[in-house]
């Protein structure tokens, strides 16, 4: 079983890969999207993208990465993900599943699920231009306003020749509203010659184990759920494994929200940390109830010292 780390544009950054991969359970992350328009980009652009480039395409922890590109020229694609591999990433990933309007206005991420021939010339492209011992996936949604083109979807990223295809049980317009329809994943793979990889609504142990039964997909990916839940990789893998995991409570993972440096980044204003803090307490709240009460506090707040001060009179080391 494998356990993915989603891409989640302004989210899952370099230190939220930090944060998660160190606490454990993830076997490969994909990195925010980086947009292609028609030329090749410089190095400096994927190593903004992905510093863990300067670790041989590793996070802190040893987990792999792989740059996300989005885009629809295929050419500027095709030399992009050349690049990628060369400079060290662990394969590259094609975002077909982004519900963004801004960057569907701009052809790419989701938009292109309409157009299952323009998705397959992107990954011929790329998997022709990428050396055959690196792997290429493709993440999608099963449709873009509903889902009767999904087969042709899926048929589209297995015939240009991918890897593995990371599925995201719902469509561009079901947006991240609940339910997730992983049963309607096996008929489009039964029989494909291809990885798959489940996506959508897993927040606990059990949401993943009933992932699992209805996809028929042994590897899973994470969003949300690893946000609001943060050792959740690690609970899947220790139950997966029958291995005895305590798990983190409240006070663990302010700690390491603290130790990680997550929110510290010298090139922003002070107002940085405050906020991400903020934002990441949001997700936090659907799994531990002390989120709100901690919000309420540090509402406020904007000042990095100020907001980690209110943090560490709660926080211990696990």
């Amino acid at each position: 079983m494998k356990l993915v780390l989603a891409p989640m544009e302004g989210v899952v950054d370099f230190k939220m890969r930090q944060l998660l991969t160190d606490i454990g359970g993830f076997d490969l992350c994909v990195t925010e999207f980086v947009r292609v328009i028609d030329a090749c980009l410089p190095d400096k652009v994927f190593k903004r993208y992905c510093p863990e480039l300067q670790n041989n395409g590793l996070t802190r922890a040893g987990t792999p990465v792989r740059i996300q590109l989005l885009g629809q020229v295929a050419h500027a694609l095709a030399e992009n993900a050349v690049k990628v591999i060369e400079l060290g990433s662990h394969g590259v990933d094609l975002n077909f599943g982004c519900p963004a309007k801004t960057v569907n206005k701009s052809k790419g991420g989701a938009v292109l699920l309409k157009d299952p021939e323009h998705m397959y010339e992107i990954i011929k492209a790329v998997r022709d231009a990428v050396p055959n011992e690196h792997q290429v996936s493709a993440k999608i949604r099963l449709g873009f306003d509903d889902d009767s083109n999904s087969q042709e979807i899926v048929d589209a990223v297995v015939s240009a020749g991918a890897n593995s295809i990371a599925i995201h049980a719902r469509t561009k317009r079901d947006g991240y509203n609940p339910p997730a329809y992983w049963e309607k994943i096996p008929p489009l793979i039964k029989d494909k010659n291809i990885a798959v990889v489940a996506n959508g609504e897993i927040w606990q142990v059990e949401d993943a184990l009933l992932c699992q039964q209805r996809s028929g997909c042994t590897d899973l990916m994470l969003g949300r759920g690893a946000l609001s839940h943060p050792d959740l990789a690690r609970k899947i893998k220790a139950h997966i494994n029958d291995e005895h995991y305590a798990g983190l409570q409240w006070e663990h993972i302010l700690h390491h929200l603290i130790n990680s440096a997550i929110h510290q980044d010298p090139a922003k204003d002070e107002k940085y940390f405050a906020s991400r803090t903020k934002q990441w307490l949001g997700y936090l709240k659907r799994q531990y109830s002390q989120a709100d009460t901690l919000f309420d506090e540090i509402r406020r707040l904007k000042i990095k010292q100020d907001v980690a001060d209110v943090l560490k009179k709660y926080a211990i080391a696990p």
